[in-house]
């Protein structure tokens, strides 16, 4: 079966997806891409949405075996932002048309910090009128918490699951009760209860990864209805256990970077309305790797607002941009490139999943009803947003 022929079916199969992750055949890999960038237009429209990334801390209780920030790397200075602070970065973006932003951390489960996540959440909403689009990422938490973050105004929620394979889940974090497979589905699952647009995704080119679990990754997401994917390269941390592998048991960064664009454009083309990812992490490996995803299905880039003071200390890999994603040099540049695609940027609106509101129609969870959202989803209704 040729690659025209697998596309052309739309139903795939484990060992379908494996022959698209793997061939060699520059015509089937550029009709890959091609029909990604088509779904896109089709599924999506040709507009790329901003978020303001905000590191607030990098404080964090695990101890993942790949992460610059895990709790046992005692070389990082550790920072958390001042919550008046968070909210000024939020103002900022607001300001510059960014529709919404995202509040990324390490993961902590005390009081406090819960307490502060929620009180930065409705300050934004607040103050900005409720105009700004919320996403959290920080980690694994309670039910009973997404729950309050679900009500003081988050309406996003980014939990990645790194891989889909427990077995290789496993290998990348240490055995200690605390970094469990089931735990993390078990939160998927809390937060699609709860009413979040939800968000997962996987490092491609881990050791030990085989293009069958990629395969398996794409069918995991289409059978956990997600509604937003975040994934990108494997890119080593010195100062990790798993930074000190030898370079010979990972791919090489153009096979990575290769499978990434390609994990990009078939989960474009299986999930069709979702949200996806142009990551920094493509960023690292090849200057024009965000450009690349948004041609190969993304339609969502993350500028960077953390203070370069603390971002400096947010490398969860070795050779993360630090440069100023939300001047106004930087913006107008990614403006630049995006029209010269066919694409622009949807300053000013939330860019929701297409696919969460067709989620929420099929099984309205009980909060999503006290805020009107778990009926029929009327036409235009979100339009703007």
């Amino acid at each position: 079966m040729t690659g025209s022929e697998i596309l052309q079916a739309n139903r795939f199969t484990r060992e379908d997806l494996v022959w698209l992750l793997s061939t060699k055949n520059p015509r089937d890999r550029n009709l890959l891409f091609r029909q990604a960038y088509q779904a896109k237009k089709m599924y999506v429209g040709n507009v790329t949405y901003l978020r303001g990334l905000i590191e607030i801390s990098n404080i964090c209780r695990k101890d993942c075996l790949y992460c610059g920030i895990r709790k046992s790397n005692h070389l990082v200075d550790r920072y958390s932002i001042e919550p008046q602070h968070v909210v000024e970065l939020a103002l900022l973006a607001w300001r510059k048309g960014f529709g919404s932003v995202v509040i990324q951390s390490g993961e902590r489960t005390d009081r406090a910090f819960v307490d502060m996540i929620t009180e930065t959440v409705k300050a934004i909403r607040e103050k900005t009128g409720n105009e700004v689009g919320i996403t959290l990422s920080c980690g694994e938490q309670t039910a009973e918490t997404y729950k309050r973050w679900f009500e003081a105004g988050a309406h996003r929620y980014l939990l990645r699951i790194e891989t889909s394979n427990e077995e290789l889940f496993r290998t990348i974090h240490p055995q200690d009760g605390h970094h469990l497979f089931s735990t993390r589905l078990e939160c998927l699952e809390n937060l699609r209860k709860t009413g979040y647009q939800t968000g997962t995704g996987v490092m491609i080119g881990l050791p030990g990864q085989t293009v069958s679990h990629l395969a398996e990754d794409l069918l995991f997401f289409k059978e956990m209805n997600i509604d937003m994917i975040g994934m990108g390269p494997f890119i080593p941390h010195r100062d990790t256990p798993m930074g000190k592998i030898r370079a010979d048991f990972i791919p090489s960064e153009e096979e990575r970077l290769e499978w990434s664009l390609r994990m990009i454009a078939l989960a474009r083309i299986i999930l069709k309305d979702v949200n996806i990812t142009a990551s920094t992490a493509m960023q690292t490996l090849d200057p024009d790797g965000r450009i690349k995803a948004v041609l190969a299905g993304a339609n969502v880039f993350m500028p960077n607002m953390t203070p370069e003071e603390n971002a400096k200390n947010y490398f969860l890999y070795d050779n993360k941009p630090l440069s100023s994603d939300q001047s106004v040099t930087t913006v107008r540049e990614l403006e630049d490139r995006l029209e010269s695609l066919g694409e622009v940027i949807g300053y000013g609106k939330w860019g929701d999943p297409k696919h969460y509101f067709k989620r929420i129609h099929l099984t309205p969870s009980p909060l999503l009803k006290e805020r009107g959202l778990g009926g029929e989803v009327k036409a235009g209704t979100h339009e703007n947003r």
